[in-house]
């Protein structure tokens, strides 16, 4: 598990852009969470990557332009641990609403 801090200027379109990075490679993003950090924002992925992808990864961040800064560490610590909430499988709400909706 790798955690990684981006800084970005909150503009149209680029936390989109930071997350497609991600999700082209068909990495599984493990938990999301974004927050204004001062004038910029900064969102912490979670994600399971080689060192390939971690490579990858950080020269497409670095290549959007309104990414200030990019850090990565090896999973979390103490109390950063609770506040992190792991995300369901995507297919575990269409499996939800497919059953109420047999039921129905």
């Amino acid at each position: 598990m790798q955690l990684f801090h981006i800084r970005y200027r909150n503009s149209q379109g680029t936390l989109m852009r930071i997350l497609n990075a991600a999700s082209r490679r068909g990495l599984d993003v493990m938990s999301v969470n974004a927050n204004p950090a001062a004038e910029n924002h900064e969102v912490a992925l979670l994600l399971e990557v080689s060192l390939k992808q971690i490579g990858q990864l950080y020269r497409e961040w670095f290549s959007i332009v309104d990414v200030v800064d990019v850090r990565s560490s090896a999973g979390l610590h103490g109390h950063e641990a609770a506040e992190w909430i792991p995300l369901p499988p995507a297919s575990a709400d269409i499996r939800q609403e497919s059953a109420r909706a047999a039921l129905a």
